[in-house]
């Protein structure tokens, strides 16, 4: 049944982006030309990344809205460390962003686990404190492109294949999360301790330590993308990716992971990233402001949530009722 239910939103979601190519293309041919809609997969891969680390999260009962904090002080930290060490193998750099991505996010781990502190709480704090570490050691200053290294804003700028790098890691970890999720005792562990946390402790899971690998991984993920972004844009300040954890939470419940936890699959969040970035990449060309962005993708968290319970509210009817039956 939650199969089912998960692949009906995604079909619906992939009916949703093609309908709003078609419309888009009756304005602008040009938009569902190759080239525009690598560019417009580029410019999504970021939120790609951080919605697959927040469906993890999700899908034990969790939320970490720390993400885009993670990013920025992460992103600060190794723009700051190849500013004042140039020469430094850029091969290092992503594995030191992840790295770091992944301490702060186990931060966040620990204190939901060990301190059992609501996870909306933990993670609305620890949001504030990154922002707060990253005018410490920037004094609120920003990193411009010319105190970057060439190789440290060239990588995920770099054409591998016809695509950017930064495109190829998103792929990437696309492939990855999808066997960590679907092929490993971790990935059944999510689904385990957001479906039924009673069952799962009976079954020898570990709810805490399952919470905690969650938001290690989400952290890692946003450590990676810190880095990506940075080098990307050549820039890093103190408000660098600023409220766009909304837009991570927002790509996920489009895309069906449920907010109760144990419902959703990597193609539904994917798809919702997806959908986010092509509703934020078509609104300038049929002549929409940006700012309508937030509007849609508000209304559209609503619209998904409804739709999460009223499918919970049939299903129960749909158990009830062969309850009866067997009665």
């Amino acid at each position: 049944m939650v199969k089912q239910l998960t692949s009906a939103r995604e079909t619906i979601l992939f009916a949703a982006i093609l309908a709003i190519l078609v419309l888009v293309t009756t304005r602008f041919p040009g938009f569902i030309a190759p080239g525009n809609l690598i560019d417009v997969f580029n410019d999504t891969s970021p939120l790609i990344i951080l919605a697959l680390g927040q469906m993890a999260v999700i899908l034990t009962r969790c939320i970490d809205l720390s993400v885009a904090a993670n990013l920025a002080l992460t992103g600060m930290i190794v723009a700051t460390l190849n500013s004042v060490n140039p020469d430094l193998p850029i091969v290092f750099i992503p594995i030191l962003a992840v790295l770091i991505g992944a301490a702060l996010g186990a931060i966040n781990g620990i204190l939901v686990w060990k301190l059992e502190i609501p996870p909306i709480v933990v993670t609305l704090g620890t949001m504030t404190i990154f922002r707060g570490i990253i005018f410490v050691i920037s004094d609120g200053n920003w990193i411009n492109a010319h105190e970057m290294s060439p190789a440290f804003t060239a990588l995920p700028r770099a054409i591998f294949l016809g695509l950017p790098v930064l495109s190829w890691f998103a792929i990437v970890i696309m492939v990855a999360s999808y066997v960590v999720i679907t092929r490993t005792p971790l990935g059944r562990a999510f689904f385990a301790v957001g479906g039924n946390p009673h069952a799962a402790v009976y079954t020898g899971i570990s709810i805490g330590k399952t919470q905690f690998a969650a938001f290690v991984l989400s952290g890692a993920l946003a450590g990676l993308t810190g880095y990506l972004w940075v080098a990307r844009y050549a820039v890093a300040y103190v408000d660098i990716a600023g409220g766009f954890e909304l837009e991570v939470v927002a790509a996920c419940v489009i895309g069906g992971i449920s907010i109760a936890g144990g419902v959703g699959s990597v193609g539904g969040a994917i798809l919702g990233a997806i959908f986010l970035g092509i509703v934020k990449n078509a609104l300038p060309v049929v002549n929409i402001s940006p700012f309508w962005q937030l509007a849609i993708s508000g209304s559209a968290i609503i619209i998904a949530v409804a739709f999460n319970a009223q499918s919970s509210r049939t299903k129960g009817r749909v158990i009830l009722k062969k309850a009866e039956h067997a009665t």
